[in-house]
């Protein structure tokens, strides 16, 4: 033994976790010693009690039902080298993984300890002895004639020790023995079999025992932390489907087995409660947290999107158990918002449950992290948009969007704090007035913000939900400043390359108008697009360019300036823009609307006569006309359809209840109206091209029709 220690055993032992090592070699020494006795014993056929240990040696694990004395101070003195070489290592202390925790996660997070996966839980057995006496004690109670049955019959299970050696697994005679190498630098390590794996499933299912749990949750770390330096585990794996089996069942056992033992509570309002604190919790929070890093951890090394998104919803399930951890919680979080961004859209929708099951944590610190991470993730990944990220951020938009109507007074705080970020970038913009000051509105980030505010404030606000709970919703203050926010920035460059930039605005605020039933005047901001393109000051450029996609654009390209196929695209979209707002419930249902239209129909009306004559007349295509005259139609004949309707109606400022009821008479029937209608044609019409349009970028169809 003469022999010089390796740099590797200094380094382990300068990093202070020998003395645990040392500790947990001597406690599966014990072990070994035990099996091996229990056999002798069985193999003379005698029924003794197993001898109590030796040198004052203190028991350890026990079966389902048994519990184990910790391990006394004396048990550390008197370790040998061999002793130490003689077994496999066991699970060291949990380390902080400085790849996932940044700068900003580590204030707050010193009183945070860092634990042992093994040494930590010597109590779980306890737990399981203390249960099953605490019921023996209960039977006489209960069911006086089946324990004067025990007593008459089974003697043995009311005189129950908790503290006999008598209760090994079977699991433990079967994991392969250490070889110890007396010339080596390290012992060798215990490899996991299925066979391993199914004693330990058969005592999770059919005793729920916390024994078992453990011993799967360090073999799942030892999964979770392989092939990397400087770790000590106690399994060795080297089978792929023994790998697999494993974290699936550490993934899909664990929630189960906790569940039973602490069960958490779910609340009417879709929050849940945390277990209630218990002795048997207590000593099973670090286990479980211990576990909870771990998930973390392989969740940036799986590749499989099947396990992928197994983890990231079975991890969910433990949330309840973890949210007094502020550091797995942020650690957690930051990963499920990274996949709720990046990765494939089943995955962002598991990442994104899990998301939402933080939010409905009774603790509202943990859902202002939520909301702030949620809606800076989603203007990171704004940040550039095309026909095939455009998917993926609605998706963003749309599911953010719930987390925000989870808890309105929470959600107002932040929503009122980012609304008036933008007004702050507005009036910047409107005051410096140079190139670089307008790229703060005219970006992405913005339109999607702006978006994102009007699909949360028509959630929360829609007007069908206020009708059925009888109250408003305390973020409805916010729909006026960002209408004015979003009215301001179309206003800030009225030119026709940045046309495309207002129609996203415009359809933002329609979202909104449709929901809330909010009045927003957009005809101011749609009119002008139509009548600059109708009658153009110059005759349009030839061109051979394909239609401009105005979904994925903010503004124009300098060749499709004052082409016929730039314009055809403005006068179709701003056509159908104009109908889907004049249809809304806001300016169709009410009693006003053949006075509202008025000032709309003047204007169409000096377009199209404008664009018959003239030098205007060689400019305009047949098709222009035909959409503006079309739609001119629908609202004149739908203003007498409302003139009719409202002719039984006594308008009078003493009545406006009576009003009131008869505009929701009037809203629910406006798609009987010929505005209703023909909108509902231009939808179908859209929808069938937009489908056509995948599939042609997807290279399904080569042709597109009509």
């Amino acid at each position: 033994m003469g022999k010089k220690a390796a740099k590797s055993m200094k380094k382990f032992a300068s990093s202070g976790q020998l003395k645990k090592t040392i500790d947990a070699r001597r406690k599966h020494q014990q072990i070994k010693r035990k099996n091996l006795s229990k056999k002798s014993v069985k193999e003379g056929k005698t029924k003794q009690k197993p001898a109590e240990p030796r040198n004052g040696e203190d028991d350890e694990e026990k079966d389902e039902g048994t519990s184990a004395r910790p391990a006394g101070k004396g048990s550390k003195k008197g370790m040998t080298v061999d002793d130490f070489l003689g077994g496999g290592f066991m699970d060291d202390s949990e380390e902080e993984d400085e790849d996932i925790v940044d700068a900003e996660e580590e204030s707050g997070d010193e009183d945070e300890e860092d634990f042992a996966d093994d040494a930590s839980f010597a109590s779980l057995d306890e737990l399981d002895g203390e249960a099953h006496l605490l019921e023996l004690s209960k039977l006489a109670e209960k069911d006086p004639e089946f324990y004067q049955y025990l007593q008459q019959n089974d003697q043995e299970l009311l005189n129950f020790d908790p503290n006999s050696a008598g209760g090994v697994d079977s699991d433990d005679e079967e994991a392969p023995a250490d070889d110890a190498d007396p010339m080596g630098e390290e012992a060798q390590i215990p490899i996991l079999t299925k066979t391993i794996l199914r004693n330990w499933q058969k005592s999770l299912l059919e005793h729920r025992s916390l024994r078992a749990l453990r011993k799967l949750l360090i073999a799942f770390r030892s999964a979770a932390h392989m092939n990397e330096d400087g770790q000590v585990l106690a399994w060795s794996i080297d089978n792929s489907s023994v790998y697999s089996k494993l974290v699936t069942t550490a993934l899909k056992y664990t929630p189960v087995i906790l569940e039973h033992h602490a069960p958490s509570k779910s609340l009417p309002n879709g929050k849940f409660k945390p277990p209630t604190q218990t002795a048997k919790l207590k000593a099973l929070q670090k286990l479980i947290l211990s576990y909870f890093q771990n998930v973390i951890h392989i969740l940036s090394q799986l590749t499989d999107d099947e396990m992928l998104q197994l983890a990231v919803t079975e991890s969910a399930k433990i949330i309840p158990y973890i949210v007094s951890s502020r550091k797995a919680v942020k650690l957690y979080l930051k990963k499920c918002l990274e996949l709720w961004s990046s990765a494939k859209d089943n995955i962002r929708i598991a990442a994104f449950l899990a998301i939402r099951k933080l939010a409905s944590a009774m603790d509202e610190s943990i859902l202002d992290s939520v909301l702030k991470g949620a809606y800076l993730t989603l203007v990171r990944s704004s940040k550039s948009t095309s026909a095939h990220t455009l998917p993926s951020i609605n998706l963003m938009k749309n599911s953010a969007s719930e987390v925000f109507s989870l808890d309105p007074g929470v959600a107002y705080q932040h929503a009122f704090g980012y609304i008036r970020q933008l007004a702050i970038h507005l009036r910047n913009s409107m005051k410096v007035k140079t190139k670089e000051a307008y790229k703060q509105v005219y970006n992405w980030q913005y339109i999607h913000c702006i978006d994102f505010w009007s699909i949360v404030l028509a959630r929360a606000c829609d007007a069908s939900t206020e009708a059925e709970t009888g109250k408003e919703s305390e973020l409805k203050p916010l729909i006026y400043p960002l209408a004015q926010v979003s009215l301001g920035a179309i206003k800030l460059i009225p030119n026709s390359r940045s046309y495309p930039f207002h129609l996203h605005i415009i359809r933002s605020l329609l979202h909104l108008t449709r929901h809330t039933h909010t009045y927003v005047p957009i005809s101011p901001y749609l009119l002008p697009i139509l009548t600059s393109t109708l009658a153009p000051s110059s005759r349009p450029k030839p061109s051979t360019l394909r239609p401009l996609d105005l979904e994925v654009q903010i503004r124009a390209p300098q060749q499709y300036l004052k082409t016929r196929i730039y314009s055809e695209g403005l006068v179709e979209e701003a056509v159908y823009l104009l109908a889907e707002w004049l249809v809304s419930g806001a300016v169709h249902g009410s009693v006003a609307f053949p006075e509202t239209v008025v000032p709309v129909v003047i204007m169409l009306r000096k377009s199209v006569k404008a664009a018959k004559t003239g030098a205007a007349a060689a400019s305009s295509s047949a098709k222009d006309l035909g959409l503006v005259k079309g739609l001119l139609e629908r609202i004149e004949e739908s203003a007498q359809w409302v003139e009719q309707r409202r002719k039984g109606v006594v308008l009078a400022p003493s009545k406006l209840g009576e009003i009131r009821e008869w505009e929701k008479r009037l809203t629910a029937t406006l798609e009987e109206s010929p505005l209703g209608k023909y909108v509902k044609v231009q939808r179908k019409t859209r929808e069938r091209r937009r489908k056509l349009v995948d599939k042609a970028r997807q290279g399904q169809d080569e042709i597109l029709e009509d």
